[in-house]
Protein backbone atom coordinates (compact mmCIF):
# COMPACT_ATOMS: atom_id res chain seq x y z
CA UNK A 1 0.00 0.00 0.00
CA UNK A 2 1.29 3.49 -0.83
CA UNK A 3 1.77 6.07 1.93
CA UNK A 4 -1.31 7.93 0.64
CA UNK A 5 -3.56 5.00 1.66
CA UNK A 6 -6.19 3.02 -0.21
CA UNK A 7 -7.82 6.04 -1.81
CA UNK A 8 -4.47 7.28 -3.09
CA UNK A 9 -3.64 3.84 -4.43
CA UNK A 10 -6.93 3.71 -6.34
CA UNK A 11 -6.21 7.09 -7.91
CA UNK A 12 -2.73 5.99 -8.96
CA UNK A 13 -4.12 2.75 -10.41
CA UNK A 14 -6.67 4.77 -12.41
CA UNK A 15 -3.80 6.63 -14.08
CA UNK A 16 -1.89 3.43 -14.76
CA UNK A 17 -4.98 1.76 -16.27
CA UNK A 18 -5.40 4.68 -18.68
CA UNK A 19 -1.74 4.49 -19.70
CA UNK A 20 -1.88 0.74 -20.31
CA UNK A 21 -5.00 1.00 -22.47
CA UNK A 22 -3.90 4.08 -24.43
CA UNK A 23 -3.67 3.66 -28.19
CA UNK A 24 -2.78 7.24 -29.13
CA UNK A 25 -1.88 10.43 -27.34
CA UNK A 26 -4.61 12.55 -28.89
CA UNK A 27 -7.34 10.61 -27.12
CA UNK A 28 -5.24 9.87 -24.02
CA UNK A 29 -4.50 13.41 -22.82
CA UNK A 30 -8.07 14.71 -22.34
CA UNK A 31 -8.84 11.70 -20.15
CA UNK A 32 -5.43 11.54 -18.46
CA UNK A 33 -4.98 15.08 -17.16
CA UNK A 34 -8.05 15.21 -14.85
CA UNK A 35 -7.13 11.76 -13.49
CA UNK A 36 -3.57 12.93 -12.83
CA UNK A 37 -4.97 15.90 -10.94
CA UNK A 38 -6.79 13.47 -8.65
CA UNK A 39 -3.79 11.17 -8.22
CA UNK A 40 -1.60 14.11 -7.16
CA UNK A 41 -4.37 16.32 -5.73
CA UNK A 42 -4.29 19.99 -6.63
CA UNK A 43 -6.39 22.91 -7.83
CA UNK A 44 -4.89 23.10 -11.31
CA UNK A 45 -2.34 21.42 -13.55
CA UNK A 46 -0.06 22.30 -16.47
CA UNK A 47 1.18 19.70 -18.98
CA UNK A 48 3.86 21.40 -21.07
CA UNK A 49 5.33 19.49 -24.02
CA UNK A 50 8.76 20.67 -25.15
CA UNK A 51 10.11 19.99 -28.65
CA UNK A 52 12.66 21.70 -30.86
CA UNK A 53 9.78 23.79 -32.21
CA UNK A 54 9.02 25.19 -28.74
CA UNK A 55 6.74 24.53 -25.77
CA UNK A 56 3.08 23.64 -25.94
CA UNK A 57 1.33 23.97 -22.55
CA UNK A 58 -2.09 22.46 -21.84
CA UNK A 59 -3.85 23.24 -18.56
CA UNK A 60 -6.63 21.96 -16.34
CA UNK A 61 -8.80 23.96 -16.18
CA UNK A 62 -8.46 25.09 -19.80
CA UNK A 63 -8.62 28.80 -18.99
CA UNK A 64 -5.92 28.78 -16.31
CA UNK A 65 -3.53 31.10 -18.19
CA UNK A 66 -4.18 33.64 -20.90
CA UNK A 67 -1.77 33.86 -23.88
CA UNK A 68 -0.40 37.04 -22.31
CA UNK A 69 0.23 35.21 -19.03
CA UNK A 70 2.04 32.38 -20.83
CA UNK A 71 4.27 34.90 -22.61
CA UNK A 72 4.98 36.66 -19.31
CA UNK A 73 5.84 33.36 -17.62
CA UNK A 74 8.48 32.44 -20.19
CA UNK A 75 9.88 35.98 -20.05
CA UNK A 76 10.61 35.54 -16.33
CA UNK A 77 11.19 31.77 -16.35
CA UNK A 78 15.03 31.74 -16.45
CA UNK A 79 15.13 33.17 -12.90
CA UNK A 80 12.65 30.57 -11.58
CA UNK A 81 14.35 27.65 -9.82
CA UNK A 82 11.47 25.23 -10.34
CA UNK A 83 11.34 26.01 -14.07
CA UNK A 84 15.09 25.43 -14.35
CA UNK A 85 14.67 22.10 -12.59
CA UNK A 86 12.11 20.87 -15.14
CA UNK A 87 13.77 22.53 -18.12
CA UNK A 88 17.41 21.58 -17.68
CA UNK A 89 17.71 19.76 -14.36
CA UNK A 90 17.05 16.14 -13.46
CA UNK A 91 13.28 16.61 -13.57
CA UNK A 92 12.61 14.32 -10.60
CA UNK A 93 9.44 15.28 -8.68
CA UNK A 94 10.07 18.23 -6.37
CA UNK A 95 7.98 20.71 -4.44
CA UNK A 96 8.73 24.37 -4.87
CA UNK A 97 9.29 24.48 -1.13
CA UNK A 98 12.14 21.99 -1.59
CA UNK A 99 13.96 24.67 -3.60
CA UNK A 100 13.06 28.01 -2.03
CA UNK A 101 11.11 29.76 0.70
CA UNK A 102 7.72 31.34 0.06
CA UNK A 103 9.30 34.76 0.45
CA UNK A 104 11.79 33.97 -2.31
CA UNK A 105 9.00 32.58 -4.45
CA UNK A 106 6.83 35.68 -3.99
CA UNK A 107 9.67 37.88 -5.24
CA UNK A 108 9.73 36.15 -8.63
CA UNK A 109 8.24 37.71 -11.72
CA UNK A 110 6.63 34.37 -12.54
CA UNK A 111 4.74 34.56 -9.24
CA UNK A 112 3.79 38.21 -9.38
CA UNK A 113 2.40 38.23 -12.92
CA UNK A 114 1.33 34.64 -13.56
CA UNK A 115 1.35 32.02 -10.80
CA UNK A 116 0.11 34.13 -7.90
CA UNK A 117 -3.00 35.39 -9.74
CA UNK A 118 -3.71 31.78 -10.77
CA UNK A 119 -3.69 30.62 -7.13
CA UNK A 120 -0.46 28.62 -7.45
CA UNK A 121 0.82 29.24 -3.93
CA UNK A 122 2.29 25.74 -3.75
CA UNK A 123 3.63 23.65 -6.61
CA UNK A 124 4.86 20.15 -7.31
CA UNK A 125 6.68 19.67 -10.61
CA UNK A 126 8.48 17.00 -12.59
CA UNK A 127 9.76 16.44 -16.12
CA UNK A 128 10.25 13.25 -18.12
CA UNK A 129 11.07 11.95 -21.62
CA UNK A 130 7.94 11.75 -23.78
CA UNK A 131 8.88 10.00 -26.99
CA UNK A 132 9.75 11.51 -30.34
CA UNK A 133 8.44 13.82 -33.01
CA UNK A 134 9.68 14.16 -36.57
CA UNK A 135 11.98 16.91 -35.25
CA UNK A 136 13.56 14.74 -32.57
CA UNK A 137 13.28 14.05 -28.86
CA UNK A 138 10.63 15.70 -26.69
CA UNK A 139 9.98 16.05 -22.97
CA UNK A 140 7.00 16.93 -20.81
CA UNK A 141 6.96 19.13 -17.72
CA UNK A 142 4.04 18.40 -15.39
CA UNK A 143 3.20 20.98 -12.72
CA UNK A 144 0.43 20.65 -10.13
CA UNK A 145 -0.69 23.78 -8.27
CA UNK A 146 -2.40 24.36 -4.92
CA UNK A 147 -3.68 27.46 -3.17
CA UNK A 148 -4.22 26.28 0.40
CA UNK A 149 -1.43 23.97 1.60
CA UNK A 150 1.81 22.37 0.49
CA UNK A 151 2.10 18.86 -0.94
CA UNK A 152 2.84 16.12 1.63
CA UNK A 153 5.50 13.48 1.12
CA UNK A 154 2.84 11.00 -0.01
CA UNK A 155 2.08 13.15 -3.06
CA UNK A 156 5.78 13.38 -3.86
CA UNK A 157 6.03 9.58 -3.71
CA UNK A 158 2.94 9.19 -5.91
CA UNK A 159 4.46 11.56 -8.48
CA UNK A 160 7.70 9.57 -8.47
CA UNK A 161 5.79 6.36 -9.14
CA UNK A 162 3.71 7.93 -11.91
CA UNK A 163 6.70 9.56 -13.60
CA UNK A 164 8.13 6.21 -14.62
CA UNK A 165 4.75 5.01 -15.93
CA UNK A 166 4.16 8.21 -17.88
CA UNK A 167 7.58 7.97 -19.50
CA UNK A 168 7.01 4.36 -20.52
CA UNK A 169 3.57 5.05 -21.98
CA UNK A 170 4.60 8.11 -23.99
CA UNK A 171 7.71 6.42 -25.32
CA UNK A 172 5.44 3.60 -26.53
CA UNK A 173 2.95 5.97 -28.14
CA UNK A 174 5.60 8.13 -29.82
CA UNK A 175 8.53 5.86 -30.76
CA UNK A 176 11.55 7.07 -32.72
CA UNK A 177 11.09 7.36 -36.48
CA UNK A 178 12.07 4.22 -38.31
CA UNK A 179 15.67 4.03 -39.33
CA UNK A 180 16.49 4.97 -42.88
CA UNK A 181 18.98 2.75 -44.66
CA UNK A 182 20.13 5.80 -46.59
CA UNK A 183 21.29 7.44 -43.36
CA UNK A 184 23.80 4.67 -42.63
CA UNK A 185 27.07 3.91 -44.32
CA UNK A 186 27.55 0.51 -45.94
CA UNK A 187 29.92 -0.55 -43.16
CA UNK A 188 27.50 0.58 -40.43
CA UNK A 189 24.74 -1.40 -42.13
CA UNK A 190 26.99 -4.47 -42.31
CA UNK A 191 27.80 -4.15 -38.59
CA UNK A 192 24.09 -3.86 -37.76
CA UNK A 193 23.26 -6.92 -39.86
CA UNK A 194 25.68 -9.00 -37.83
CA UNK A 195 24.60 -7.37 -34.55
CA UNK A 196 20.99 -8.30 -35.33
CA UNK A 197 22.18 -11.89 -35.84
CA UNK A 198 23.48 -11.89 -32.27
CA UNK A 199 27.21 -11.59 -32.88
CA UNK A 200 29.54 -9.90 -30.40
CA UNK A 201 31.85 -7.03 -31.32
CA UNK A 202 34.76 -9.45 -31.53
CA UNK A 203 32.84 -11.81 -33.80
CA UNK A 204 31.67 -8.95 -36.00
CA UNK A 205 35.24 -7.67 -36.23
CA UNK A 206 36.51 -11.06 -37.36
CA UNK A 207 33.79 -11.27 -40.02
CA UNK A 208 34.55 -7.80 -41.36
CA UNK A 209 38.31 -8.01 -40.74
CA UNK A 210 38.41 -4.99 -38.47
CA UNK A 211 39.14 -4.51 -34.77
CA UNK A 212 36.46 -4.74 -32.08
CA UNK A 213 37.20 -1.08 -31.32
CA UNK A 214 36.37 -0.15 -34.92
CA UNK A 215 33.13 -2.13 -34.64
CA UNK A 216 32.29 -0.20 -31.48
CA UNK A 217 32.90 3.11 -33.29
CA UNK A 218 30.60 2.07 -36.16
CA UNK A 219 27.93 1.15 -33.62
CA UNK A 220 28.32 4.49 -31.87
CA UNK A 221 27.61 6.30 -35.14
CA UNK A 222 24.72 3.95 -35.94
CA UNK A 223 23.15 4.51 -32.50
CA UNK A 224 23.03 8.25 -33.15
CA UNK A 225 21.40 7.77 -36.54
CA UNK A 226 18.90 5.24 -35.21
CA UNK A 227 18.26 7.37 -32.11
CA UNK A 228 18.87 4.48 -29.72
CA UNK A 229 21.22 3.92 -26.80
CA UNK A 230 21.83 0.18 -26.59
CA UNK A 231 22.72 -2.89 -28.64
CA UNK A 232 19.29 -4.43 -28.11
CA UNK A 233 17.48 -1.27 -29.23
CA UNK A 234 19.79 -0.87 -32.26
CA UNK A 235 19.17 -4.45 -33.35
CA UNK A 236 15.41 -4.01 -32.95
CA UNK A 237 15.40 -0.73 -34.87
CA UNK A 238 17.47 -2.24 -37.67
CA UNK A 239 15.15 -5.24 -37.98
CA UNK A 240 12.19 -2.85 -38.06
CA UNK A 241 13.83 -0.90 -40.87
CA UNK A 242 14.09 -4.09 -42.87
Amino acid sequence: MTPSGEAGLRRICAVIDLLIDAVDEETLLPALLPVLLRAVPGDSLTWSTRTRAGRHPVTVPDSLFSPQAVAAFFRYAPEDALFRHTNSGSGVPLRRSDLQSRTEYHRLGTYGEVLGPAGAEYQLAMAFPAGWTSGGRRTVALIVNRAGSDFPDADLEAATLLRARLTHALERLAPPPRASAAALTAREAAVLDLLADGLTDQQIGRRLEVSARTVDKHLEHAYAKLRVHSRVAAAAAWRSAG
